[in-house]
């Protein structure tokens, strides 16, 4: 079989199990097996048939079995696990990607026979072993290091690609979270190790594992395996009601005082990092562009280099009101506030800075940041070590504003800068700022920040995004972030995340990044969930909102009807009912609720015009009249209301004042359906060289004459209200 048959084959046992069409993907896993090499899979097969057959024959003699669904459902995970199996083993053999690699390359010779537990033994010696080394020379320092990250690269590999844990090695894990040798940061790597595994391959024991290592003392490890949680069960979610184990053991997760709240965060986290596509872009093609161009100009206000000391902050004051209101002051000010979001800000900043040699295995993508680090303790002897770490460079790397791989990359990319400049760069780092971060109120306030559970599961999760989309592997992997989150449809997430408290917000980051569809699909699910009176004008007001967002104009009425029926007269809501009529061309209705705002708002300009449109759509031009000259007396140089005023007067013959309107909008802004409705004033008055000419400059404005003869086709009926005959009209078109 080829990769692709054996792909298919596993897919069409999967679809049959997910139907709960049990004895056809049983079926269809008999002809899987027929090949495979684990003559125990094959065994197995056997007694489930077995087992499946005599189910139904109990039920075919009307045999009452309390636990029949439950064996359905034991019978169900066990096929699923086997083709799993199966599927993995049938790959190893001739697929090149790198989990399938991974598994067939043999282990290192040092490693080759050692278990999981003598592994975890060396690593649980690495903190005696480095404070010998220590005192003895700098070689035994490094081949200490050496064997600790070849331990932890063998380690992580191994725990990844392999199919599912045995009783022992569950064991073996669970002692890890006990253990009080291991370093916190190797008890991070290695859950996230767990989480590749349990992600590529269904393990109920990884997963068990990783809701234990929630509990942990350590937030780095227990961010790391919600996470972790969040990641699997979006990825198995099918599957997950088989196990009635595992929804014993989510209820009582629902009883740890911070599980819930923790999954919310890292929920929401979650979806803010599927914008940082559109944050990059955004910061590469226009924040960072800008500011070098700010930059080059506020350069030129000073003479140069001549300048005296007085001379050197004299800058006007205006200058900075002129940033602040400028088009990179406001790019600023967004950039601040998705940093405190905590949007990932920094990813077209780092983003270029991953091809150092240390990113070339899997593991060092989810490394804590560390100086015990091999590559890291290596750079830092040959760096003007002092240097940096009496810098605020040093203070920053330390920090936790920045992902672990976003510090590597940094780490590394100052170690390629020759030793003058790294310590001329260090010397201008230590200065007063340095003094202030040491301050002891602020090194507490910096603790704190980084120490929050909020901030370790952001890094880790900007960590996690470098992974997926810059690893060199990073096809061979499924990508969370490309993929549509809905925690709270998991079974076994929803006691937890079907709350309007939890949901609202989401909806509201939906609403706030222009996410409509998704918005609509979550406020289609909360309908139903308990809401206060306030609470529920607000929900379909935003509900209407969104469904007006993508043209749905019908249901977003429906919707703020509700909103209108709870709290009438609320302007918000009035207008947007009012918009939604006249988008369905209801104009009647659209001026009963614009007059309904104007009635509280009537100097509001835009109302004021789209009574004025709505107004001159029913053909009560004199009545649209008024409104469009109330809209220029409010609005100075308003070109939208001087064109109502042209087309209302034309369409009741007052050509002059037609004229004179569409000449004023013409100098302001001319537009395409400026010249053309100017050339039809023309033509009605009889000036028939001054018609040509403005529908040449209509067809030029329009980009091509297909668009101008589509804006024209819609007004010959008014042409020939105003007595344009209909023989001339083809005409005149060949005249321009």
């Amino acid at each position: 079989m080829n990769e692709k048959s054996i792909n298919e084959q596993y897919a069409s046992i999967l679809a049959f199990l997910k139907k709960g069409r049990l004895k056809e993907a049983l079926t269809q896993l008999e002809s899987f097996l027929w090949q495979c090499p684990n003559w125990d899979l094959r065994m197995q097969l056997e007694q489930v048939q077995m087992s499946y057959k005599y189910l139904l024959d109990y039920m075919r003699q009307g045999i009452k079995d309390p636990e029949r669904w439950n064996l359905h459902r034991k019978l169900t995970a066990d096929a699923w696990e086997m083709a799993d199996h199966a599927h993995i083993l049938y790959l190893d053999k001739i697929s090149s990607k790198y989990y399938h690699e991974m598994r067939r390359t043999p282990a290192q010779p040092q490693f080759a026979n050692f278990t999981q537990r003598q592994l975890i033994h060396i690593l649980e010696s690495f903190q005696d072993d480095l404070a010998v080394s220590g005192l003895l020379s700098e070689d035994k320092m490094n081949e200490v290091l050496k064997r600790h990250e070849d331990t932890l690269k063998h380690l992580f590999i191994r725990t990844w690609t392999h199919y599912a844990w045995t009783a022992e090695e569950e064991e073996d894990a669970h002692a890890l979270l006990q253990s009080k040798e291991l370093i916190t940061d190797d008890l991070c790597l290695f859950t996230s190790a767990v989480m590749l595994g349990a992600a590529d391959c269904f393990d109920l024991r990884k997963i068990n594992w990783l809701l234990d290592a929630y509990s942990h003392p350590s937030a780095a490890v227990a961010q790391r395996a919600i996470t972790g949680i969040l990641i699997v069960f979006h990825q198995h979610a099918d599957r997950l009601t088989l196990y009635p184990e595992l929804n014993q053991r989510m209820k009582l997760m629902e009883e740890h005082p911070t599980f819930a709240k923790d999954l919310e965060h890292v929920y929401r986290q979650m979806l803010l990092c599927q914008e940082t596509e559109k944050i990059d872009k955004k910061m590469r093609e226009e924040i960072i562009p800008e500011m070098l161009k700010k930059t080059s100009s506020m350069k030129n206000l000073r003479w140069g280099a001549d300048e005296n000391e007085e001379e050197k902050e004299d800058l006007n004051p205006d200058w900075q009101d002129e940033f602040e209101n400028s088009t990179l002051g406001k790019m600023m000010r967004e950039m601040n506030e998705m940093q405190a979001e905590g949007a990932d800000v920094y990813m077209s900043t780092f983003s270029s800075l991953k091809n150092y040699p240390f990113f070339h295995h899997i593991a060092n993508w989810f490394y804590p940041f560390t100086e015990k680090q091999s590559d890291m303790h290596r750079a830092l002897k040959m760096a003007n070590s002092h240097s940096l770490k009496n810098s605020l460079l040093y203070v920053i790397l330390q920090s936790n504003f920045f992902s672990n791989s976003d510090k590597y990359s940094f780490f590394f990319s100052i170690c390629q800068i020759p030793a003058a400049q790294q310590g001329m760069m260090f010397q201008q780092l230590s200065t007063q700022e340095l003094a202030s971060l040491r301050d002891e109120e602020n090194a507490h306030k910096l603790e704190q920040f980084n120490q929050s559970p909020a901030t370790i599961s952001r890094q880790y999760l900007h960590d996690l995004y470098r992974f997926y989309k810059l690893n060199v592997h990073r096809a061979d992997f499924t990508d969370i972030f490309k993929q549509k989150l809905a925690f709270h449809r998991i079974p076994l997430f929803k006691e937890m995340l079907m709350k309007k408290e939890v949901l609202l917000p989401i909806a509201d980051f939906f609403l706030k990044k222009g996410r409509w569809t998704d918005a609509i699909e979550l406020f289609g699910e909360m309908e139903q969930l308990p809401f206060g009176e306030e609470n529920q004008v607000e929900f379909y007001q935003k509900f209407g909102y969104a469904l007006q967002k993508e043209k749905r104009f019908e249901e977003a009425i429906r919707t703020y009807h509700k909103a209108d029926i709870l709290k009438p007269g609320n302007s918000w809501t009035n207008r947007h009912l009012a918009t939604c009529y006249r988008m369905t061309q209801a104009y009647e209705q659209a001026i009963h609720y614009y007059r309904k705002v104007e009635e509280i708002q009537p100097e509001n300009a835009n109302v004021i015009y789209y009574i004025g449109h709505c107004l001159t759509e029913m053909k009560k031009q004199d009545e649209a009249l008024n409104y469009f000259f109330k809209l220029d007396f409010i609005e100075k140089s308003s070109v939208r209301a001087w064109r109502g005023i042209g087309w209302c007067s034309f369409v009741c013959g007052k050509y002059e004042q037609a004229k004179k309107y569409y000449e004023k909008a013409i100098e302001q802004k001319p537009s395409a359906i400026d010249y053309m409705n100017s050339g039809h004033v023309s033509w009605a008055m009889g000036h028939i060289e001054e018609v040509a000419t403005a529908y040449g400059k209509a067809v030029i404005a329009s980009g091509n004459r297909q668009k101008f003869d589509e804006m024209f086709e819609n007004d010959k009926e008014v042409l020939a209200e105003q007595g344009i005959p209909h023989q001339d009209i083809p005409l005149m078109l060949d005249l321009i």
